[in-house]
């Protein structure tokens, strides 16, 4: 099979990111930046994730999208998923869910969501992007436009969330905690309690992160 350890990285964090609640049915996407070939593996569309195989993972062409390999065709939110990885070299993994608290939190479309525990501060700013129709070439270049040059993640208004990573790990990583992020924010506006951290502890904190990753 081409292309075995992408697929089987795509295949493990589809089945993970669904275990642990932040997909549900067929719906979110994940996909992975080939090391050395200019392609990408990425989940297949409208299949159950529950006894999917590595070879069910489609791979496409990273500068066409052209599907060449894979018993399904690649997911419809192919075009965000390429978009991110030819606008930043330095992304190799990246993973858009539905997750519940992220989708509420994206309806506001205004305030970015801000940290409120230490460890949610590498993902951070995170951003909201008008809703634009699932799949197509708007809602790509607004997630593009919105992450910039170093973003981790963003939330799609009606939508749900995408993020990324220079590793399958670093983008499942921000998802979890955007996710927990949107869920600390939640219930602390609903009692009436929400603090997030302050400018300079989020400064802080993004520096001492950057300085661990560093060595």
């Amino acid at each position: 099979m081409k292309y075995e350890e992408i697929r089987q990285q795509v295949l493990d964090a589809i089945l993970e990111a669904s275990e642990k609640g932040l997909i549900k049915g067929t719906s979110g996407n994940i996909a992975m930046r080939d090391p050395k070939d200019p392609i990408i593996a990425i989940t297949p569309s409208g299949i159950p994730y529950k006894g999917m195989t590595a070879e069910d993972i489609a791979v496409v062409e990273l500068e066409t999208g052209k599907w060449i390999d894979g018993r399904f065709k690649p997911s419809s939110e192919l075009p965000m998923h390429r978009a991110v990885m030819l606008a930043r070299s330095d992304v190799n993994a990246t993973v858009h869910t539905h997750a519940m608290f992220a989708t509420i939190m994206a309806m506001g479309g205004e305030n970015e969501l801000q940290p409120i525990t230490p460890p949610q501060c590498e993902f951070t700013p995170v951003g909201i992007v008008p809703f634009t129709m699932p799949g197509s070439d708007e809602v790509a270049e607004r997630v593009v436009e919105k992450l910039g040059a170093a973003g981790r993640a963003v939330l799609i208004k009606n939508h749900g969330m995408f993020c990324c990573g220079r590793s399958m790990k670093a983008a499942m990583a921000a998802t979890e905690y955007v996710e927990e992020m949107a869920v600390t924010t939640f219930y602390a506006k609903l009692l009436g309690v929400y603090e997030p951290m302050p400018e300079e502890g989020v400064k802080k904190m993004k520096a001492l992160i950057a300085k661990d990753q560093a060595v």
